[in-house]
């Protein structure tokens, strides 16, 4: 675990190690252990605020563009109202709760977009009364019911092009692709969705499609072959302001990815839109918050089964979802670098299944002791937001630094 002239490829100039000891967001990790004991979640709000800032550095070469921070990816209100008093950047939010979270942190009607399937009556009315919302319609039942409780109301259609991406190819974290999924409005259906916003005096501004999450530098060929199908749609809506791109913009997980390029990201947008005189949305959420937050657990087990050495830990997949079902790892790392001397270990969480394990066969220092802190990384985006009470452990604190 200790490096050799280089630091570890997670490491920066806000995460890493100072003689020998942890450091997040300025601060030593064992201080903040001190004063919330674990599981707890850190979040680094000054992390936040730097990537939310590359985002705009990257997307000013657009002529126009907006930023809409999926809360789905963290939820934590002092996070969202941190966002919303120094980051420049709006909501998007997929369910009444959250529009009313949204509200609560501060967020304007005009700074957030909504996106949702299988949307109820009672949903559909919240944003017939709230026409400042930005609304993308996931379903020809949602602009036909839309219809009953509004008219003259701006709305987006989100579409489906049948192109997916996702972090190193992961099927399930795409929202599109061959098989066909419940999100969007397919090239079959699009036609008989702009008849429907006519008869219903809906007005359409908006293409909005989302295909996937996590895709990194590798992976912009791909991107660029789904915008380009998208222009089927867009050259179909005769009033279009928006082209609202979704999110998916990935970070490393391990030392095999490569940062994702926005300049380069961001060149492949406006070479599809940069002439049309569109106002370009994105909506990443992993990317914003994903890589600002760690979840800092206790070492309780260390154990030798047959052939396997393992380690348990106090908080399982109930408190971070994503390495078990995703395969999207939040890499443990010492608190301390007390050795080079590494061994293969099975890191485990303390949930009665056998999906709970945090890495497998992963080199860690062969001195790590019962009642020592382990620190998971990119935590910050899909951890708490997903958390359950699975086994009644879903005991945790979540503490922004700033």
């Amino acid at each position: 675990m200790i490096p050799q002239n280089n630091r570890l490829w997670w490491e920066r100039d806000d995460l890493g190690y100072k003689d020998g000891q942890l450091f997040f967001s300025g601060k030593s990790v064992t201080d903040l252990i001190g004063l919330t004991n674990t599981p707890a979640f850190f979040y680094s709000g000054r992390r936040i605020a730097a990537n939310i800032e590359r985002l705009h550095n990257a997307l000013s070469q657009l002529d126009a563009y907006k930023i809409y921070y999926a809360i789905k990816a963290n939820r934590f209100a002092p996070v969202l109202t941190y966002i919303k008093n120094n980051c420049l950047c709006g909501a998007d939010i997929c369910s009444p709760a959250e529009l009313l979270h949204a509200f609560s942190c501060g967020f304007e009607r005009s700074e957030i977009s909504y996106t949702a399937h299988a949307m109820t009556n009672d949903e559909l009315r919240l944003l017939a009364d709230n026409p400042d919302v930005a609304l993308n319609c996931d379903s020809l039942s949602t602009i036909r019911r839309l219809g009953q409780f509004c008219s003259n109301r701006k709305i987006g259609i989100r579409v489906n092009p049948a192109m997916g991406i996702g972090y190193r190819d992961n099927e399930t974290l795409r929202y599109s692709g061959d098989k066909t999924t419940k999100f969007g409005i397919y090239r079959e259906q699009f036609d008989e969705a702009l008849r429907l916003a006519q008869e219903n005096h809906l007005i359409v501004d908006t293409i909005h499609f989302h295909t996937g999450c996590g895709y990194l530098n590798n992976q912009l060929s791909i991107l660029n072959e789904i915008l380009d199908a998208t222009h089927w749609f867009t050259d179909k809506v005769k009033d279009l302001k928006f082209v609202n791109l979704g999110g998916g913009l990935g970070v490393p997980h391990d030392a095999d990815d490569a940062h994702l390029d926005l300049d380069a990201w961001a060149a492949v947008i406006k070479s599809h839109f940069g002439d049309k005189g569109l106002t370009i949305c994105v909506e990443p959420g992993d990317y914003i918050v994903k890589d600002s937050g760690i979840l800092v657990l206790e070492v309780n087990t260390v154990e030798k089964k047959r052939a396997t050495d393992f380690i348990g830990v106090n908080g399982g997949f109930n408190l971070a979802i994503e390495p078990s079902f995703y395969g999207l790892p939040c890499e443990p790392v010492v608190l301390e670098q007390k050795t080079d001397k590494m061994k293969p270990v099975t890191v485990v969480g303390n949930i009665n299944e056998s999906l709970d394990v945090w890495k497998d066969n992963f080199p860690m220092p062969d001195q790590i002791t019962e009642g020592d802190p382990l620190v998971f990384i990119n935590a910050g985006g899909y951890a708490s937001s997903m958390m359950s009470n699975h086994c009644m452990r879903g005991q945790v604190s979540e503490n922004l630094l700033l």
